[in-house]
């Protein structure tokens, strides 16, 4: 085996964290050799140049193994690999690649941890470099938590460059010339007369030449594609309608299957009766799954019709049935017993509360669906001790070992095929959908199924952004914040998460108080305490998980206590911020709005700020009255990451948060009546509509000495905003979402 190939089966993390804060992580279990999978049945004259960069007869293909769920995931991340490696995009090809340890996040587990962002100890930059370590040891393959871009930015870029070099030296060796005589571009290795050798020309003698790895990245002044306007690589055919995402995987002999479970989250089927379905046309099989029946048929829409046709008892619900109910236990939650954090406790709350006046207020927030486009569908095919799965999701390693556990087929032999999503906001952070399918497909070995919900189904079977509440009291004093005392009470996502997925817990559930307890402000009396509600319906991880509900919590109230202080909403917070990026992005909103200047008699302005996820994110939100109801105007946004990759998809994901974090705020609650949600498609729970969208202005700074993502920190500031310039226009202070319960939208 040649060294390349030797060395290519290493862990090719050169750029992470192996030394953080000073602090070297040594142990035997981080340093270890992980396996290349590309190397498996690399055929003769084939290279793979690092897990992520393979040549072979048929050109270059870039591995990409975050998955895209409509954010341009694998649009940055061939970007980042072609920086490097010189070649042009439209002619490589660009695949997720296969389920592999050597593929894994080892940014994302510091959402988990008490680290505030702002903090640099050696106490957090040790936590950080210890999520690496775990994502190592763990394998964590894993795309959320708007860690793509940083845990990829360094890897990705290494591995281009070590191609690149790479294949130069066997140009070097092939042509006798200096490497200083050569020169990469577009795919190919330049000689000084012009001469043209490519990368497919030079796979074969590169795979037997020891690789370079000693490589220094470029610096920005010299990127042809980063930090400026990029095409991204899926325009062409989500514009054309070419686009292929998993519910368009087709396959010779397969056959259409859609699932009914019982309503009830968590109840069982007592019984079915399937005459009238089985004689419906196109019916192949009417099948037992766990909690309810699948209808197997010669097309989807047969399928569904045939699944509604079958007469099933269904059983009660195990869970808390009804949205009041749910509440008064959300409510009983905020004791002593049930405390599950308070990472942030400056001064002396209890002391500063004790007397005077002080201000008091309750919020809530309810479940919500995640409800992407595309509805949850997979290709499965089981066969002589082997699985295959098609589908879009972003967990592809665990989705292996769950399906393996399912089937007792051994995980190598699990094959998980990854294709492009029509949206997620989390849900396809589970594997739920794809189980059930293979439990139909046990039933008919050697037949791909092809199974699609139906959107009721989809609906009714999500796993919801978890309700909550807040209790908070706070006191000014000339003038001034002097004390906030905030009580959040919710239900774990990370206890009920992580179960479905088989992974230990441990310690408090950082998202009950996500985007709240690490907020950089001085006030001198400052606490957020966690409480952990008992579990009820199953809940998961939605867009921007707990700051998604918990901007709306804290800086509602920041604004009450601005108002009862009689101070400007932007002055006071600039004057408690501690953090320059923070101050910045405040600063920029400010200006971006024309902040202090009258709107007019009607009209009002709403400020809110939420740090999630690394990144601060300042919102202005301008609402009008109107005949018709209130109608938002003009939404401002500015966003700390440290470097914008792409100046196009940055606008476009802010934005595209506002109007997400926007149309929820309005309208979008999941309420349970016998534990079933009553909400179970787009006309119970309707977005923002094409008419209300505002105008939105966007403004990325750069003065961050980090890299961060942006797919889910604009969506906290927008529903607080909202709330606060509707207090701005009407008087009226709305402390429960949706907003649509207590105003009318034009």
């Amino acid at each position: 085996m040649s060294r390349l190939r030797t060395i290519t089966r290493r862990s090719f993390i050169i750029g992470s964290a192996a030394i953080v804060g000073g602090v070297a992580f040594g142990t035997y279990l981080y340093k270890r050799d992980l396996k290349n999978p590309l190397l498996e049945g690399l055929p003769p004259g084939a290279a793979a140049i690092t897990p992520y960069v393979m040549i072979d007869a048929s050109g270059v293909t870039l591995i990409t193994p975050r998955a895209d769920v409509g954010q341009g995931a694998y649009s940055i991340q061939a970007y980042m690999i072609a920086e490097e490696l010189d070649v042009d995009l439209d002619t490589v090809q660009i695949t997720p690649g296969p389920p592999s340890p050597v593929y894994y996040n080892g940014v994302v587990g510091v959402e988990a941890m008490p680290i505030a962002a702002t903090s640099e100890t050696l106490l957090a930059r040790t936590g950080r470099g210890a999520s690496d370590v775990a994502g190592k040891i763990l394998g964590l393959q894993l795309t959320g938590g708007s860690s793509t871009v940083p845990d990829m930015f360094d890897r990705l870029r290494m591995a281009g460059a070590v191609a690149r070099e790479t294949l130069l030296a066997a140009a070097v060796a092939q042509t006798g010339l200096d490497r200083d005589q050569l020169k990469t571009e577009a795919g190919a290795v330049v000689l000084p007369d012009g001469m043209r050798l490519t990368y497919q020309d030079l796979a074969a003698a590169a795979a037997d030449i020891d690789p370079v790895t000693e490589v220094t990245l470029r610096d920005p002044s010299e990127w042809r594609h980063l930090g400026k306007t990029q095409m991204r690589t899926d325009i062409l055919s989500k514009s054309t309608g070419t686009q292929t995402y998993g519910i368009d995987m087709a396959m010779e002999g397969m056959l259409y299957a859609t699932t009914r479970t019982n309503p009830a989250q968590g109840g069982e089927i007592m019984g079915f009766d399937a005459g009238r379905a089985e004689k419906m046309r196109g019916v192949q099989a009417v099948l037992p799954i766990t909690g309810g029946v699948a209808v197997v048929a010669d097309n989807t829409w047969r399928a569904f019709q045939a699944v509604q046709a079958v007469d099933c008892d269904w059983g009660p619900s195990p869970y808390i049935g009804d949205t009041a109910e749910q509440f008064e236990t959300v409510a009983a939650s905020f004791t002593d017993d049930r405390q599950d954090s308070r990472f942030r406790d400056d001064g002396d709350v209890k002391a500063a509360l004790s007397d005077g006046e002080v201000l008091e207020a309750e919020y809530r927030i309810p479940y919500l669906a995640h409800a992407p486009l595309e509805p949850m569908s997979v290709v499965v095919k089981l066969e002589k001790g082997r699985v295959d799965i098609w589908t879009g999701t972003q967990i592809p390693r665990f989705m292996q070992a769950n399906v393996a556990a399912l089937t007792g087929i051994d995980a190598e032999n699990v094959h998980i095929h990854v294709l492009m999503s029509g949206g997620s906001f989390g849900r396809r952070l589970e594997d739920d959908y794809t189980l059930r399918a293979v439990g139909v497909a046990q039933q008919m070995p050697g037949t791909p199924i092809k199974m699609v919900w139906s959107r009721e189904e989809d609906f009714t079977h999500d796993f919801p952004r978890p309700l909550a509440m807040a209790r908070a009291r706070g006191k000014v004093t000339d003038g001034q914040i002097a004390a906030y005392d905030l009580a959040i009470a919710a239900p774990s996502t990370a206890e009920s998460q992580m179960a479905r997925l088989n992974q230990p817990v441990f310690g408090p559930d950082i998202a009950i108080v996500a985007g709240a307890w690490d907020q950089p402000f001085a006030i001198p009396d400052y606490r957020v305490t966690g409480h952990r509600v008992p579990a009820m319906v199953p809940v998961s991880s939605w867009r921007s998980v707990g700051a998604s509900g918990n901007g709306f919590l804290h800086e509602s109230f920041m604004d009450e206590m601005c108002h009862a202080a009689g101070v400007d909403p932007l002055e006071e917070r600039l004057r408690l911020c501690t953090h320059p990026p923070s101050r910045g992005v405040l600063e920029a909103v400010g200006e971006m709005s024309d902040w202090g200047v009258d709107l007019g008699p009607g009209r009002g302005r709403g400020l809110a700020f939420c740090l999630s996820f690394g990144v601060p994110v300042a919102e202005v939100v301008e609402v009008s009255q109107t005949d018709a109801g209130l109608k938002i105007d003009r939404v401002f946004v500015a966003a700390e990451v440290g470097r914008v990759l792409d100046p196009v998809n940055f606008e476009a994901q802010l934005s595209g948060a506002v109007i997400w974090g926007l149309g929820h705020a309005m309208n979008c609650e999941l309420t349970y009546r016998d534990g079933v949600p009553q909400q179970d498609n787009y006309h119970l729970y309707e977005g923002l509509r094409l008419y209300q969208t505002p105008k939105i202005e966007v403004r990325g700074l750069e003065n961050g000495d980090k890299l961060r993502g942006i797919g889910e920190p604009g969506v906290p500031p927008a529903a607080p905003a909202l709330a606060n310039a509707i207090f701005a226009a009407t008087g009226q202070r709305i402390r429960e979402l949706p907003l649509s319960k207590s105003v009318d939208f034009a």
